[in-house]
């Protein structure tokens, strides 16, 4: 689960195609993007998340000679390309979008300039990585904003689809804006604070609720929040509670971070109820958490009923991201080196489905902001060779939609270049940012995106535009295989 060496990591048909290459020969400079295609869970966004892991197995790809053992073992391999793989080690570039970043579909969040062999190998591996963090940062984003500010805490780990799931998943819900983890072996992993109360079972192992509740206040006097559904929440669980509460007060220690927590039932009835008698016992300040299967259509649900709750406890639903378990990154060639004139000859994939059609060469993504919000005006997905001056009025247009275009006088909007290099030759050149300052970070993107974006039914859609250049490269590309396709 932890091991370095993921290089098997992938599809069988990676290294079947990689020695048709080798057999071939051939083995240009391409390019390939990563990105992704569709929102998940209904959105307008989505948060770049798994890079530091990315980049981790590319440092650490190699193949060990039991990984050509049990190639060998296969059948199909032959001996010149087990012996090409035992020396085997990537050498290319590769460009990415930070973790943390407010991201859209059809942008290239991954840019692999490589030895196609190379490029090939990792295909699989990035989309793993990428594909679930970023999916589990986006649901954490979208429930943390229908908290509005409370503390949530990420409760998945049990839950999870397997260890690696849990771990990189608390990682990712982090980024993605929760306050902690339960998951103690990823806070250690990641240095992230890890959070949590006790079970049902150490209320029901005492011979009364109070007693339970007694001996968890003697140990954790500072950190003192008391499950109170076992039995009865308004007639025994808060009365029990309150009692605890009392005695501590008059035993004159501090109550700093303190409460209850409710796992069943109603929890907008029961939390108001809860917070009437604690406030009426003079602890209008306690912690009212809440936990059961929430996620953020309840959670908005439940602060629109003016649930007295004010942190959540958020498991199975996020860690899962329940309602899309699947984030749709794909991995497309856009481009071949000419040997010749050592310049990139772009490729695109054509489909029935305009949305599949890829967009081809060798690109970058530039954000728009306006400078008087500071909000996101569009994304603008361009050649890399292509220079944009902020000074000068552009018309940006939608690539399927061409007659939507919007006019951007010159002087009233920002301009940043997404994409940044991660690896060079190999090697890394960018270092990961922690995972709490990636927190803060990805709450400062997730500020610049409207209101209205970040709604969740009916959420308005932010513009993802191609260049002049870009659009009549793609334009020219369809042309010329629509020819050919007559012919």
């Amino acid at each position: 689960m932890r091991a370095n060496n993921l290089t098997l990591l992938t599809d069988l048909y990676e290294l079947t195609m990689m020695q048709g290459y080798f057999k071939n020969p051939t083995n240009q400079t391409v390019i390939f993007d990563m990105f992704y295609r569709t929102n998940p869970c209904g959105g307008s966004f989505a948060i770049m998340a798994g890079l530091e892991q990315m980049i981790e197995y590319i440092e650490n790809l190699r193949f060990t000679e039991d990984d050509i053992s049990y190639l060998r073992s296969i059948g199909i391999f032959e001996e010149d390309f087990l012996e090409y793989l035992s020396n085997f080690h990537f050498t290319g570039d590769i460009y990415a979008i930070p973790e943390g970043t407010v991201i859209f579909p059809r942008e290239p969040l991954v840019k692999v300039v490589a030895p196609i062999m190379e490029a090939q190998l990792v295909e699989t591996a990035i989309l793993n990585i990428i594909n679930h963090q970023s999916l589990i940062a986006t649901k954490a984003a979208r429930v943390c904003h229908a908290a509005k500010g409370d503390g949530v805490m990420e409760f998945g780990l049990r839950r999870a689809q397997g260890p690696d799931a849990g771990i990189f998943g608390a990682r990712a819900a982090v980024i993605g804006g929760c306050v902690g983890t339960s998951n103690v072996l990823a806070g250690q992993m990641f240095d992230v604070p890890v959070l949590g109360t006790h079970a049902h079972s150490w209320i029901m192992s005492f011979p009364d609720e109070y007693t339970a509740f007694k001996t968890y206040a003697k140990l954790y006097p500072d950190s003192c929040t008391l499950l109170v559904d076992t039995y009865d929440v308004l007639k025994s669980g808060v009365p029990n509670a309150i009692r605890v509460f009392e005695e501590m007060r008059e035993e004159g220690i501090p109550l700093t971070k303190y409460g209850i927590r409710i796992d069943s039932g109603d929890l907008a009835y029961l939390s108001k109820e809860a917070y009437k008698m604690l406030a009426a016992a003079g602890f209008d300040d306690a912690i009212i958490s809440a936990s059961s299967d929430l996620d953020e259509y309840l959670i908005e649900s439940l602060k629109a009923q003016d649930a007295k709750i004010n942190s959540w406890g958020v498991g199975t639903r996020l860690i899962t991201s329940n309602d899309n378990p699947a984030f749709g990154g794909v991995y497309k060639l856009a481009a071949v080196k000419d040997p010749d004139s050592n310049s990139f000859i772009p490729k695109i994939k054509l489909s029935e489905n305009t949305e599949k059609v890829t967009n081809p060469g060798d690109k970058t993504v530039y954000r728009i902001y306006s400078k008087t919000s500071g909000k996101i005006k569009a994304d603008l997905i361009c050649l890399a060779s292509e220079a944009l001056d902020p000074d000068e009025t552009m018309i940006i247009f939608d690539p399927i939609d061409t007659w939507k275009k919007t006019k951007v006088l010159g002087g009233t909007y920002g301009l940043r270049e997404l994409l940044i290099q991660v690896i060079k030759g190999g090697k890394r050149v960018y270092t990961s940012p922690s995972v709490m300052e990636l927190r803060s970070y990805c709450q400062k993107e997730q500020d610049t995106l409207w209101d209205e974006s970040r709604r969740f039914v009916n959420p308005q859609k932010v513009y993802v535009d191609l260049s002049q250049r870009l659009y009549d490269m793609k334009k020219e590309l369809l042309e010329e295989m629509g020819e050919k396709a007559m012919d």
